[in-house]
């Protein structure tokens, strides 16, 4: 496909939307900067920096959880654009079928993640006071036998989610570079 093809081809092709476009990229800077965070917050010896350092993990995990929750609903009142069709007909059904699941599995992984945390945090008997200013209610007993079971969870889930993400990182780099159908622009801001 010539270059003057190719800007007509994507020009034409559905677009998210704005808000759609700003929650997807405000989540994506926020997960990769909870993750190396996270990583890093973890490798600190016991202090009380590393004690803070654990809330602001915290708050920054109920901050993207209550932007996931915005981001279902919006998604729920506004369909977004199906694959266009000269793309969806060069997948093959795999493809299709590992687009779908990766979705899901995003979405089901940025849900588990903070939920996880949130109720190892309870167990441990580490209430989450979100920005220090709102406690939040703990929603499983303090207990050090279920703190310990749901640890592991915490952080498995956590990279499990870094795979799926880079998994759509790929993806999305394939059918930008390699396929050079434009896909990814229908979610790049500014464009259009």
């Amino acid at each position: 496909m010539s270059q003057a093809a190719s800007s007509n081809f994507v020009a034409q092709q559905p677009r998210y939307t704005g808000v759609a476009m700003l929650l997807h990229w405000v989540m994506a800077l926020g997960l990769i900067g909870l993750v190396g965070f996270g990583l890093y917050m973890t490798s600190l010896p016991f202090s009380p920096v590393r004690l803070k350092f654990y809330n602001w993990h915290k708050w920054a995990g109920m901050t993207l959880l209550a932007l996931l929750v915005l981001r279902a609903l919006w998604r729920a009142t506004h369909r977004p654009p199906e694959l266009p069709q000269a793309v969806a007909s060069a997948m093959p059904a795999w493809q299709h079928l590992a687009h779908h699941a990766t979705h899901v599995g995003l979405y089901g992984l940025m849900l588990a993640v903070p939920l996880l945390g949130w109720a190892y945090s309870s167990a441990a008997g580490f209430p989450i006071v979100w920005l220090g200013v709102l406690p939040l209610p703990d929603w499983v007993p303090v207990s050090k036998e279920l703190a310990d079971a749901i640890k592991p969870f915490h952080a498995l889930s956590a990279w499990a989610l870094v795979g799926l993400v880079a998994l759509h990182v790929g993806a999305a780099l394939k059918h930008q570079l390699i396929n050079k159908d434009g896909l990814l622009l229908r979610m790049w801001p500014g464009r259009g």
